[in-house]
């Protein structure tokens, strides 16, 4: 029996998004729920302010599917920014960011078979994820937890230029990565989006949302090359 996999949505998105996601992976077996959220659940983690809302929601969700499920472990995806703030939650060093007045800790690792990113930018030079990004890289570099399964999916479907039609994804590739000459999926760069120590994967042709026109990473099609990693 496949295990019970969760989703976490990217920054600003809601669940609502991903439900096509959901389906195909429940159509496979694979028992699945996306983190309930809300676009406005993100509003208190706007500028440099901690995501330990959005990490509390992922907690709650992860227990209740193991319950539900009779499991001791699940599959993890996490979109976009989803999957640098799953990589805090699996941690075990206490957070504290900027705005909470105590420290938090999930050390969620062990509940962890596989943790799978789409589109994550792994590094950032924006300033409103830099001090969060840096927690992750300092503490918890690469593939860190041996008994986690990582798989980093990236997109090469647009080339940052500065010319009308890739303006956009080279802005958003230089401030992820500090080159906005580069492939990526309009908004994270393939660089960003890989970890040292993981099966890192390239998928042509697509983009970086589920709201994107055209295919995304959970459409029928790229979702062939990643889901055969999950357990």
């Amino acid at each position: 029996m496949p295990l019970p996999t969760v989703i976490l949505p990217g920054y600003l998105e809601s669940a609502i998004a991903y439900r096509q996601l959901e389906q195909s992976l429940q159509q496979l077996d694979f028992p699945t729920v996306t983190v309930p959220l809300r676009r406005r659940d993100w509003l208190p983690t706007l500028g440099v302010r901690p995501v330990t809302l959005i990490l509390q929601q992922l907690d709650y969700t992860i227990k209740h599917i193991l319950r539900e499920h009779n499991a001791t472990q699940i599959n993890l995806i996490g979109h976009s920014a989803g999957g640098w703030i799953s990589r805090i939650y699996m941690g075990e060093k206490p957070y504290l960011a900027r705005g909470d007045v105590k420290p938090f800790l999930w050390q969620g690792h062990p509940l962890v078979a596989t943790f799978t990113t789409l589109g994550t930018p792994h590094i950032s030079q924006e300033r409103w994820t830099r001090s969060n990004l840096d927690f992750v890289t300092n503490n918890y570099p690469g593939a860190f937890y041996k008994n986690v399964r990582y798989v980093c999916v990236a997109g090469k479907t647009i080339f940052g230029k500065r010319r009308p039609g890739s303006w956009l994804a080279y802005s958003s590739y230089q401030l992820t990565c500090g080159k906005g000459n580069t492939w990526g999926d309009g908004i994270t760069p393939i660089e960003a989006a890989h970890l040292q120590g993981a099966e890192n994967l390239v998928i042509e042709g697509v983009k970086h949302s589920p709201r994107s026109p055209g295919i995304w990473y959970g459409s029928p099609e790229p979702l062939k090359a990643w889901v055969q990693y999950l357990i």
